[in-house]
């Protein structure tokens, strides 16, 4: 995990979205209790931090916008990357996951910080919300 985590930290982190994936994957995907992570991007897209935010039941956790964006601004990020598990290995974001993350997408967009992408992590896989076109006003796919 630890080499993982030291890839990412010295690689772009939109052009390694791979090396995003098995970081996050190898760090969340068999937790037994939802945890809310935040990437935080600088102009060059290259990992600033990467910050637990929030942790909650096996089935929910809260996503607290205004210390992710808090705590993007104190980093000076332009950017960042959402990213929460589901215990049960279900990789289907819920209405809930949907609404809190197009806020969240709305609210950095207000305050001029970028949301690329939430990924929903689970033993079974990782889900991009961007690929799967679930963020307003941004183009889903790869």
């Amino acid at each position: 995990m630890h080499a993982l985590r030291a890839q990412v930290l010295r690689e772009p982190v939109l052009s390694t979205s791979r090396a995003v994936t098995e970081y996050l994957f190898a760090t969340m995907g068999y937790l037994p209790v939802e945890q809310i992570r935040v990437l935080y991007l600088d102009a060059a897209n290259r990992l600033i931090a990467d910050e637990l935010v929030s942790h909650g039941s096996a089935r929910e956790a809260v996503v607290p916008a205004r210390e992710i964006l808090r705590r993007a601004i104190a980093h000076n990020a332009t950017a960042l990357i959402l990213a929460h598990n589901h215990p049960s290995g279900q990789l289907e974001p819920s209405a809930a996951d949907i609404a809190a993350t197009n806020r969240m997408a709305r609210l950095g967009r207000d305050l001029g910080i970028g949301f690329h992408d939430h990924l929903l992590v689970a033993r079974t896989g990782v889900v991009s919300f961007r690929g799967l076109g679930l963020i307003e006003g941004v183009p889903g796919g790869d």
